[in-house]
């Protein structure tokens, strides 16, 4: 024990196995939907050849490295950050890339996105970005994902939803028609507010029991009403999930996607349209990791002043890392959970947290039936309280001054909004240095971060650029 304490630094950062347990099971309930959310959005679109990723392919794929890189990282960085597919990437390569790739091809993308991320890493560029960026920006980055991850838990659990109107877009309830009336979303209420007391009155493991509370009710309600799940049928059901269990819990993994990527992408499409794809890839991981791993640290107590936090060189490489090991598995690129906080809120400040999570997901590999078993609606209300725990930290930034306070506010909305935390950083970037060059502050702009926000104006004009004719 003693040694498993100084290899963590357990009892340094104030923790303590049992934290570490419990913090480890939570973050995995918190993120085992994407086990199921991730081939709902690689499987259900054709490539270029009109072939399509078996479901439970990339189910099993997804488990299996997200539970080899959330490990990993646990080992080597030794953080409390689990990984995954992240949702941005495998959205881009199923809305975008696969209309004029097939998915091999795609993947073969995601791989060299990972090889370019890791050569910054190891170059020193990368860190040199992240120590370059205001510390009020860091901050700000922070409670946008806390904001961020608040407005995914209330979708997810159906509180809002879309009107499928120009004005409002989004609205209370189911169709966003003002009202609750789901017995899901009913769940969700009751998840949040009895997790949000049992965290207010301090009690040890207050998210996982709320967590636990929340899946019991819903598995007897289904177990009653048998409510199935949600359609345009049947809007009254779960929205993703059904929490019920029937047959075995047990399934063979199939692991025929691990090695099918290709780079036959240069023939299919030509350099230039590939670089402009690798490009917005390499900006996405980029900077989405960065303002994930700012978040978590400050939530985890584990930065200091500037930011920065234990073993950050390592901790990009490995990330980095994620996106090679994502792309080769067919998982699409793996990169650090906002989920995570939901660990970090039960007291995880080490990597031992990991193991117990990307053990979880290994085993998930073999029991895919369980993974479902928690419903979107419940790992929802876990989200929201640690959104708010995150947003929280918008208090130490002052915002007197319209330099700041404007980049800033940009920063916090713009992720939720446009549901893209890479979209939130560029806003703020962007705004941060042209508000400060027009006020004659021009020499406490970093150069190197003139040169990010001149990337993000290149990032946010790529689809003029892909029309030019040659692209």
């Amino acid at each position: 024990m003693n040694r498993l304490d100084r290899f963590f630094e357990i009892s340094a950062r104030g923790s303590s196995v049992a934290a570490e347990l419990r913090g480890g099971v939570v973050t995995f309930i918190a993120m085992a939907y994407i086990v199921v959310l991730n081939p709902i959005i690689l499987s259900g679109r054709p490539d270029v050849a009109g072939n399509i990723l078996p479901f439970a392919q990339v189910s099993a794929a997804t488990a299996l490295c997200a539970g080899v890189m959330t490990i990993a990282f646990g080992l080597f960085a030794r953080l409390p950050f689990a990984f995954a597919a992240g949702l941005g990437i495998n959205s881009f390569l199923a809305t975008t890339v696969i209309g004029s790739l097939s998915w091999p091809e795609a993947m073969g993308l995601v791989v060299i996105d990972g090889l370019i991320i890791v050569a910054l890493t190891v170059s020193g560029l990368r860190r040199l970005v992240f120590n370059a960026v205001p510390i009020e920006l860091k901050l700000a980055i922070t409670a946008g994902i806390g904001l961020f991850i608040l407005f995914i838990g209330l979708v997810d659990a159906g509180f809002i939803s879309s009107t499928k109107l120009a004005s409002p877009p989004v609205g209370l309830g189911a169709g966003g028609h003002g009202s609750i009336t789901t017995i899901p979303t009913l769940v969700f209420v009751f998840t949040l507010l009895f997790t949000g007391a049992l965290v207010i009155r301090e009690i040890r493991g207050g998210i996982l029991i709320g967590l636990a509370a929340g899946t019991a009710v819903a598995v007897a309600i289904e177990s009653i009403w048998h409510l199935g799940s949600a359609s345009a049928e049947n809007p009254d059901g779960w929205s993703l999930s059904v929490p019920t269990l029937s047959g075995s819990p047990f399934a063979l993994p199939d692991l025929a996607l691990v090695g099918s990527f290709s780079f036959g992408s240069f023939e299919r499409i030509g350099v230039l349209a590939v670089t402009m794809l690798v490009f917005t890839l390499v900006f996405a991981n980029f900077f989405d990791a960065m303002g994930t791993f700012t978040g978590l640290s400050r939530q985890a107590g584990l930065a200091d002043g500037s930011g920065n936090f234990p073993r950050l060189p390592t901790a990009l490489i490995v990330e980095g890392a994620g996106a090679v090991v994502g792309g080769a598995t067919s998982a699409s690129s793996n990169t650090v959970f906002i989920e995570s906080g939901t660990g970090i809120g039960e007291g995880a400040r080490t990597g031992l947290a990991n193991l117990v999570s990307g053990s979880l997901f290994l085993a998930a590999m073999f029991l895919a039936p369980l993974a479902s078993i928690v419903p979107t609606e419940v790992a929802g209300a876990a989200l929201v309280i640690v959104g708010a725990m995150m947003f929280s930290q918008l208090r130490h930034v002052d915002v007197s001054g319209m330099a700041v306070a404007l980049p800033v506010v940009l920063t916090v909305s713009v992720m939720p909004f446009s549901y893209s935390i890479a979209n939130g950083i560029g806003v703020g970037f962007v705004s941060w240095v042209v508000l400060h060059a027009a006020t004659g502050k021009v020499r406490q702009i970093s150069p190197l971060l003139w040169v990010v926000a001149a990337g993000f104006v290149v990032y946010f004009a790529r689809a003029s650029i892909e029309s030019i004719p040659g692209f």
